[in-house]
């Protein structure tokens, strides 16, 4: 199971700049010396560059410290929670709307339109690092100061009722990881329903909050002229709204097939592990996980999964949670990229909170790049299992994206992915390549060989397959509800269970919960909801992106079956990710991607990843009732 990241801080980064520009090159001035005179020769275009120049250095001269702060301030606010801490959460909101002043005075608006208005004669880099500005701006406009300010400060509010809240689970209090691995493990079906119960008991108390975040972030961007808070996000990947759901509605009906069998398929075995009849459809507390986004465990319930031999849960139980980040770098050292900053493990916080602590901390696995230079972190929780392991792999898969473009080619407004899904994909890629048996074996983790390869497989599509109709599907329909459709409140619950019961075939665990009015807010308990808003198709994007670049890593340069590969040690894959992390935002994602790989983006390498399971699942549902 992955545990899907947030690839920056959840709220100060929200203003990260996006994929979009960079400086001009030595052309903007043409400069002759006479005697001892130097005569500066201006063309228009010339001249417009150079002020472009001058606009841009200035800026992002103003931003930086003022975007450190500001993520300083959420560092602090997601590693040491306590509650009634009015300090920190004063802290926060000043750095916040420091920063959104900045980003969004009417003043950096309306220069940067200015030049824009002429863009033909600009450099794409500087028209990248432009429209970069006015995206940021759109977050902060101070044309609506008042609205500004609300809006951060509700976002710290929810951060802080998400974060701050504490699960109990019989009345006595209880983790989340504590809850995750009682979904993954227990086979008692009343106990399953009460832990998944207990999950989503913070849902009504962000209710309030989540109403406010609805309007003010619509509003704050209907100030510079978006329709909704989707439509804006959306706009990152120069899309409408309507292109990018009819976008995941394609990838949802291309993988519909395997997902299809792979639902038909949990249902007959999980009904058969409970004693009970198969359902229609998977109630959700029978699942793995909270949302049913992930159903890694249920692997173990294939025929002949159980074969008594050493696991590569059994390998990592032998080791601390130290060693996994430490191998995890030891890693992307092989590839030939260079050791992480010292900085990194003495600034992040990558465990779980000893016993007693007197704070808590967001448990939610996260990459933070926090000078937008060379201050790196992560915030996880890990623990020695494979969960962990993976998701250490995929962390430290933003980490590097973070140094690679982290170079003087890239201005600091483009330090970013060459899309948001690139993000992703290059972390999840990292993480499935930590996974496979020749690179388990490679790092010397001792693990008996599955007898039957499907196996492995299938505890991938449980991951990366399961996962495409909830990301492209339940999440990303919801939210364009939510904020294209301004979604009443009373009927949020109602929608996220029609959704999920359309994408994945997923019902809760009595009808009562998804009818209009339901005093419950189940949405809500799935944090990208109140701080990484209206961005979840990036993940769809992402796992789809992520095939492809395996792909071409496998069949181009390993030479290798794209099932089971070895990354380790290879500095040709290295050199060939350097490659591709690199210019940051300073290129289109699509024309990168064509260029690195030949091909456009496309589901196919994922449907081939896959077709020997299918053809194993198809004889397993051999006369089975199909109901999606």
């Amino acid at each position: 199971m992955t545990r899907l990241s947030l690839a920056a801080p959840a709220a100060a980064l929200a203003l990260l700049f996006s994929p979009l520009a960079g400086c001009s090159g030595p052309e903007a001035l043409e400069i002759t010396s006479v005697g001892t005179t130097t005569e500066v020769n201006r063309n228009p275009t010339a001249a417009l560059r150079a002020e472009a120049d001058a606009f841009l250095d200035q800026y992002t001269r103003g931003m930086l410290p003022l975007y450190y702060a500001s993520a300083l301030a959420e560092w602090d606010a997601n590693t040491r929670i306590v509650e009634g801490d009015t300090l920190t959460a004063t802290k926060v909101r000043r750095a916040n709307e420091a920063l959104a002043a900045y980003t969004g005075s009417e003043s950096n608006i309306g220069r940067a339109r200015t030049f824009l208005e002429s863009r033909e004669s600009l450099t794409d880099l500087q028209v990248r690092q432009l429209d970069a500005i006015l995206y940021a701006a759109a977050q902060n406009p101070q044309t609506v100061p008042d609205l500004v300010r609300e809006r951060i400060a509700a976002e710290a509010a929810q951060n802080d009722a998400l974060f701050g809240y504490t699960f109990r689970l019989d009345g006595e209090p209880v983790t989340p990881n504590e809850i995750d691995r009682l979904l993954r493990e227990s086979t008692d079906l009343a106990e399953r329903e009460s832990v998944w119960r207990a999950s989503k008991d913070v849902g009504p108390t962000l209710t309030g909050g989540l109403v406010e975040l609805q309007r003010l972030r619509n509003q704050t961007v209907q100030a510079l002229g978006y329709d909704d808070y989707f439509t804006y996000q959306v706009s990152d990947y120069d899309m409408t709204r309507e292109e990018m759901l009819a976008l995941m509605k394609q990838l949802n009906s291309e993988l519909r097939p395997l997902y299809r069998e792979l639902h038909t398929w949990a249902r007959y075995e999980l009904a058969e592990q409970y004693g009970v009849p198969v359902p229609e459809y998977l109630p959700a507390h029978w699942l793995p996980n909270r949302w049913g986004q992930d159903w890694t465990a249920l692997a173990s319930l294939a025929s002949g999964a159980d074969q008594g031999g050493r696991t590569l849960e059994d390998a990592l139980a032998e080791k601390t949670p130290e060693w996994i980040v430490q191998q995890a770098e030891r890693f992307y050292v092989s590839l030939g990229l260079e050791p992480l900053p010292r900085s990194f493990y003495t600034r992040s916080s990558l465990y779980p909170l000893p016993a007693g602590a007197s704070y808590k901390k967001n448990t939610h696995a996260s990459a933070w790049h926090l000078d937008l230079d060379r201050d790196v972190r992560s915030l996880m929780s890990v623990e020695s299992d494979p969960d962990w392991y993976e998701t250490t792999h995929h962390e430290l898969g933003h980490i590097y994206y973070y140094l690679a473009y982290t170079n003087p080619d890239v201005p600091p407004l483009l330090r970013g992915g060459a899309n948001r899904a690139y993000h992703e994909a290059v972390g999840s890629m990292l993480g499935l390549a930590a996974m496979q048996p020749r690179f388990v074996e490679a790092i010397g983790l001792e693990v008996d060989p599955a007898s039957d390869p499907v196996q492995s497989l299938l505890r991938e599509a449980l991951n990366y397959a399961v996962f495409i109709p909830f990301s492209a599907g339940t999440m990303t329909e919801w939210e364009a509800a939510l904020y294209g459709e301004n979604l009443p409140e009373d009927q949020w619950n109602a929608k996220w269970w029609e959704l999920a019961k359309e994408y994945q075939g997923i019902v809760p665990p009595t009808p009562d919960r998804a009818a209009v009015g339901a005093p419950f807010n189940d949405a809500a308990t799935k944090t990208h909801i109140n701080n990484d808003a209206a961005q979840y198709y990036d993940y769809a994007l992402s796992n789809v992106l992520l095939f492809q670049l395996h792909d071409h890593i496998a069949t181009e340069i390993l030479d290798e079956n794209p099932r089971d590969t070895n990354y380790y040690g290879r500095e040709d894959v290295g050199e060939f990710l350097t490659a591709l992390l690199s210019p940051g935002a300073t290129v289109d994602g699509n024309e990168l991607l064509e260029r690195m790989t030949g091909s456009g983006l496309t589901a196919q390498p994922m449907l081939d990843y896959f077709a020997p399971l299918m053809e194993w699942l198809k004889a397993e549902n051999e006369g089975r009732e199909y109901t999606m």
